[in-house]
């Protein structure tokens, strides 16, 4: 059997599925602080940029994969789109449906689902989005695949992720303070310094804007477009089904 990167780990598909559930049901009840602390609150904007160039418009239907805290949905929801929430992971789904009640924001549908294999029938969506979440996802291909495969014709494709930033100077200080700062204050915050080493150890296996970009690309998305936030730290990838 083929190995896969956990981190800096190579280790069989099952265990890398396994693991990675483990992380986030420990992150889930500190995960939008810890990531406030760890990007100094820039994920909001961001996250902001991202449902900007998503475009979303009422009554559309829209999947956002891997969005169990409801970051990107409560963005998505104030365009009047009807979003659906999934997440391989039930711990996460309970606080994004808990913070859904605690900011009075109705009408998502919340769907425990991993995005290697989708339930959803094809063509049932007007686009796709998922936002730091596909680098941990153990078969990225299949992934792409699926959500290719649920998208209607005419549908887009949007992906917010880490990536390898270009910037000289700024890519040894954001690799130092990835390495050494993060998992520390997965410590002190969280009380779990290992989750987060793995966090920071998988935005380094993960590939680069370029060859992600070929990637979707073999899934059969067209028009394919990086753009690059923080000379690529983040980016912006996406795709239309044509």
């Amino acid at each position: 059997m083929d190995k896969v990167s956990f981190g800096n780990e190579s280790v069989d598909p099952q265990e890398k599925t396994r693991r990675v559930g483990s992380v986030f049901s420990r992150v889930a009840s500190r995960y939008d602080l810890m990531n406030d602390l760890m990007s100094g609150g820039m994920h909001r904007h961001w996250k902001n940029q991202f449902v900007r160039r998503l475009k979303p418009q009422p009554r559309e239907t829209i999947l956002d994969m891997a969005g169990g805290t409801g970051d990107i949905a409560f963005r998505i929801a104030q365009s009047g789109a009807q979003v659906t929430v999934a997440d391989i992971n039930p711990d996460m789904l309970q606080v994004g449906i808990e913070r859904a009640g605690d900011q009075g924001v109705e009408g998502l549908v919340w769907a425990e689902e991993n995005a290697e294999t989708l339930t959803f029938p094809d063509l049932t969506f007007d686009a796709y989005t998922i936002a730091f979440g596909i680098r941990n996802v153990t078969h990225i291909d299949q992934a792409l695949a699926e959500a290719h495969r649920v998208l209607r014709i005419g549908g887009r494709f949007f992906c917010l992720e880490f990536s390898t930033t270009t910037w000289p100077g700024f890519r040894e200080a954001y690799d130092a303070y990835s390495h050494h700062v993060v998992p520390r204050l997965g410590k002190a915050v969280a009380q779990d310094e290992a989750s987060y080493r793995y966090l920071v150890e998988s935005i380094r296996r993960f590939p680069s804007m370029a060859e992600f970009k070929a990637m979707i690309e073999r899934a059969g998305f067209a028009q394919v477009r990086v753009e690059p936030i923080l000379g690529g730290a983040v980016a912006i990838h996406s795709g239309w089904k044509i």
